[in-house]
């Protein structure tokens, strides 16, 4: 449930022009050179740590409560981050580090029962990232008022059946939407990446307004964080996708 951000919790614009207030002129402040920077090395540490997984899991296998108590130490660093913004460049590192150790092992999964789906499956990630990107730069998309309500309501939702699926499953119950690869499945899981792509360009005008805001340097790696967030968020929907169509042939 770490993967949901941006609606961002963590890329709110008042995190920006709240941190901004205090800060002087003369401080540095933030860039967005840095934030990309601080971005690459961010998803470079997801990187490492991925394949770190998958190389160790594939001799060992890989552990059920390992799949279940990083995505909760996940959340638990996510909130230490947002309510202590000026921790991000210390924190941001370790939830990647975590997150990327997930992904290994979740992907590592997939691939012994779908060879190639997770090179497909990141291929597709930074494909949507840079389509998104060419989308807001070029203003195909705003980040109007409309549009951000309607993001951040649907991602609430799919947060809140995400959370209830969670639980219920310690009670036997299972949430047919998440797992299944029928129809309906295979088409919640297209909205459900449709809306984390839209949280991309919702991110992106959140970054570029903390640099117009001035928002003081430690910003760029609570902003860096907000983007590595959601683009695991992402792949991991994606992930989830491509298994339910290769699930029906």
């Amino acid at each position: 449930m770490s993967l949901f951000a941006s609606n961002n919790p963590t890329l709110k614009e008042e995190a920006f022009t709240q941190a901004a207030l205090p800060h002087t002129q003369d401080a540095p402040a933030m860039t967005l050179t840095g934030t990309i920077g601080k971005s690459a090395i961010l998803m470079g540490i997801v990187v490492v740590f991925a394949v770190f997984a998958w190389d160790l899991f594939s001799m060992m296998g890989v552990p059920l409560p390992f799949l279940i108590t990083i995505p909760l130490v996940g959340v638990a660093l996510a909130f230490l981050i947002t309510f202590k913004k000026h921790w991000a460049g210390y924190v941001a590192p370790v939830y990647c580090a975590l997150q990327g150790l997930f992904l290994g092992g979740v992907s590592g999964l997939m691939e012994q029962k779908f060879p190639g789906i997770a090179n497909q499956a990141m291929l597709l990630t930074f494909t949507v990232f840079g389509g998104m990107l060419l989308l807001y730069s070029t203003r195909v998309i705003r980040a109007t008022q409309r549009f951000k309500s309607i993001i951040i309501t649907a991602t609430f939702g799919i947060f809140c059946y995400y959370m209830a699926a969670f639980v219920l499953q310690f009670f036997g119950v299972e949430m047919a939407l998440i797992h299944s690869s029928g129809t309906a499945g295979i088409i919640f899981s297209v909205l459900v990446v449709i809306i984390a792509a839209m949280n991309l360009i919702l991110d992106f005008d959140t970054i570029e307004q903390g640099v117009d805001y001035g928002a003081p340097k430690y910003m760029e790696w609570y902003a860096a964080f907000g983007l590595a967030v959601t683009l695991i968020w992402l792949y991991i929907e994606i992930l989830r996708l491509l298994s339910k169509l290769n699930s029906r042939n």
